[in-house]
């Protein structure tokens, strides 16, 4: 075994990756062998070496011009939008709510929640999605995801099938947290669990494969956009493939969204409807940025085609360009919140490469093939390649964005305790502030600093609060209300 492993290996210098096999059970050479003839090493090779080129879309951004789309209903500011078509906002809600409810002729929706990524930036050694991030409760992220379809679902009367992508990092605890919990209350059957694939990761300086263990490969997650695979392939314990889950359903329509954000307004009829009358085949919210270097994608239009830029590959100069008025050039920042049509994502499914990976620098535990020891760098030290969905943006007839407010809809949980964005403590003052203001607008009196969390089944927009609480009601001490267990 191990010659044929070295005549697999050697082409490409990655002979390494059995420098301790000798010393290894039996059961770990096959599970060491198994990785590696698992392996494109030409492919690998390929994206070493490109690691540092630009992508087209740089090439393209000096063109760049604003995205066709539309405002959301709580958008405050009076910046430019530029709509092919003329969309009210009740036209939108309508067109969503019928959606939802299964009632409209084209097709229902369905939700995909994106679940792959590790705590390890939080300094959390779970899958993020089990995050305690409620406020009063400590609710886990997925929990509130989970809540958010049911809610959804009770008020259309039409359960919305979810399809819920893990990684092999993450697969099993998140599987055993919604079985131990009854899939937080939606019915077994309207979730599809799948698994996205994942990628070596590679030492930056000499393109060398890490070790994790010395019986096993360092591996990462392919990113979001593994997911256009994986949604292609049958799984076994269903015998079906997630494309064929929600075909089965007569889902049209597919709502998405990454786990690490609470404030996604699940599957909202607005945004839904605003797909659906554009006769868009992607469409993805953006919030305006407020800083032209911020840590997230760009969306722009070139031609008639929307592309996304990363951060880390749009250059400072252009990044910095300033309109005549003053505003931002590029100003679509991504919320990673998208909607798509289902016979979209089969017809790029069927099309091979149509994603490009993209190059990320990480800090990465590996072993040391020199002394046989864990190292835990404190810079980064490896590079890994990821596909992203949005890369299909260019592919999709009558892409659109729908701008949207940071306060109601964009809280990512990215960074540890005590960083100045994106951490727990900004989170939660985020999701306490929405709360607080629900109640408010409701004429609920609050307490300076008291704690408030809102379970999704008990309201999970500000006008069903205004129906729930009697004005005047007095909020005075840490609450938590969820059906279940308040009613008021």
């Amino acid at each position: 075994m191990k010659n044929n492993l070295l005549h697999i290996l050697r082409p490409f210098g990655q002979e390494h990756l059995l420098t301790f096999w000798d010393a290894l059970t039996l059961e770990q050479q096959q599970h060491l062998a198994a990785q590696i003839e698992a392996i494109d090493f030409q492919q690998l090779a390929k994206f070493y070496a490109n690691r540092n080129h630009p992508t087209r879309t740089l090439e393209l951004a000096d063109k760049s011009a604003d995205p066709y789309g539309y405002k959301f209903s709580s958008v405050k500011s009076t910046s430019r939008c530029f709509a092919r078509k003329p969309i009210t906002t009740l036209e939108a809600i309508n067109a969503g709510n019928a959606a939802l409810a299964g009632t409209l002729s084209q097709g229902k929706v369905g939700a995909i929640l994106v679940a792959g990524g590790q705590g390890t930036r939080l300094g959390f050694n779970h899958p993020k999605g089990l995050f305690p991030i409620g406020v009063v409760a400590g609710t886990l992220l997925i929990q509130i995801h989970f809540e958010k379809i049911l809610a959804v679902s009770r008020r259309v009367g039409f359960n919305i099938p979810l399809a819920i992508m893990t990684s092999p990092a993450t697969h099993i605890e998140i599987t055993d947290v919604l079985e131990k919990n009854n899939y937080f209350g939606l019915d077994k059957a309207d979730v599809f669990i799948f698994c996205q694939g994942t990628m070596p990761t590679l030492n930056e300086s000499d393109g060398k494969i890490l070790l994790e263990l010395r019986h096993s490969i360092s591996l990462n997650p392919d990113g979001h956009g593994g997911m256009l695979a994986a949604m292609i392939k049958k799984q076994v314990d269903k015998n079906l493939s997630v494309i064929e889950f929600f075909k089965n359903r007569g889902v049209k329509y597919l709502y998405y969204n990454q786990i690490d954000n609470p404030l996604a307004q699940t599957c909202s009829p607005e945004f839904l409807g605003y797909h659906i009358l554009s006769n868009s085949e992607f469409t993805t919210q953006v919030i305006r940025k407020k800083d032209p270097t911020e840590k997230c994608g760009n969306v722009v239009r070139i031609g008639e085609s929307l592309y996304m830029i990363e951060y880390m590959e749009l250059p400072d100069a252009i990044a910095r360009r300033i309109n005549s008025d003053g505003s931002l050039h590029i100003w679509a920042g991504n919320t990673a919140i998208h909607a798509f049509n289902l016979d979209f994502l089969e017809r790029m499914s069927k099309l091979p490469d149509v994603l490009p990976f993209h190059t990320a620098r990480k800090k990465t535990t590996f072993v040391d093939v020199n002394t046989g020891i864990i190292n835990k760098p404190t810079t980064p030290n490896a590079v890994k390649f990821e596909r992203f969905i949005f890369d299909l943006l260019p592919f999709a007839d009558n892409a659109i964005v729908v701008e949207v407010d940071e306060a109601n809809h964009y809280a990512p949980l990215k960074n540890e305790s005590g960083a100045v964005t994106h951490s727990p403590e900004h989170v939660q003052l985020q999701m306490l502030n929405q709360h607080t203001s629900w109640l408010k607008a409701a004429g609920a009196i609050v307490a300076p600093n008291t704690l408030i969390e809102i379970s999704p089944l008990f309201a999970d927009s500000e006008e069903i609060v205004i129906k729930k609480i009697k004005p005047g009601t007095i909020f005075n001490s840490p609450t938590y209300l969820r059906t279940n267990n308040n009613e008021i």
